[in-house]
């Protein structure tokens, strides 16, 4: 009993030391980076028409939803792209539905395609760190249809904040299957530490430097 006391106070102490990691790596983060960001939003309004940004309702700690940012990677008309596409076939219907994601995505621009390859599109998502709406390492942000995916593993894993990397983001992204997914989230909301945590991080520079087939589109 007294070792899960201790190993409780431990994880305690962890959870108001990574918050304070959050804040203050996010504005180091955003300071620093904030040519790569200038630059970023260049090519892609001179790429497209269309905002710089992209803002999607995601669900965070505790069942409460935010607004995911991340720079814009796909055409204006995403939208009726993708609803002809799944009209006229099957198959692209059912990987979407199983996914949500489509491999050669027409509905993403060239510039696009380069910052999901790079994962770039996600760096605005440390202003969503610094709201205190994610954590730079957590389970993956999901969106409110992807709930009932999880089913008794969705309370653990909404108990914690979504993280800009995490398990997903280095095991492979969407070469995974949908039930290893949410093992990696549940996983990680159950057992997530301060090595853990350095681990993904490790990795996640990895990735970011050798993006190779990561599965990342």
């Amino acid at each position: 009993m007294k070792k899960n006391l201790n190993r409780n106070r431990s994880h305690n102490f962890y959870k108001l030391f990574k918050k304070l990691l959050d804040f203050l790596f996010s504005i180091f983060f955003l300071i620093t980076f904030l040519p790569l960001f200038i630059v970023i939003s260049l090519l892609i309004k001179l790429s497209s028409r269309g905002p710089i940004f992209f803002f999607q309702v995601r669900i965070g700690r505790n069942n409460i939803p935010f607004k995911c940012i991340k720079f814009r990677t796909m055409h204006p008309e995403a939208k009726d792209i993708l609803e002809n596409l799944l009209m006229k076939d099957d198959k692209l219907k059912m990987e979407f539905e199983k996914t949500h994601k489509i491999k050669n995505d027409p509905r993403i621009t060239t510039i696009g395609k380069f910052l999901r390859k790079t994962s770039l599109d996600e760096l605005p998502q440390f202003i969503n760190v610094l709201r205190n709406e994610m954590s730079i390492v957590g389970p993956r942000p999901i969106v409110n249809k992807e709930k009932k995916k999880y089913g008794k593993n969705l309370k653990k894993v909404l108990s914690i904040k979504p993280g800009i990397t995490g398990l997903w983001q280095v095991s492979g992204r969407n070469n995974l299957t949908y039930k290893t997914r949410v093992k990696l989230d549940q996983n990680y909301a159950v057992n997530y530490n301060f090595l853990m945590d350095i681990r993904i991080l490790i990795r996640t520079i990895g990735v970011l430097l050798f993006p190779l087939d990561r599965g990342a589109y």
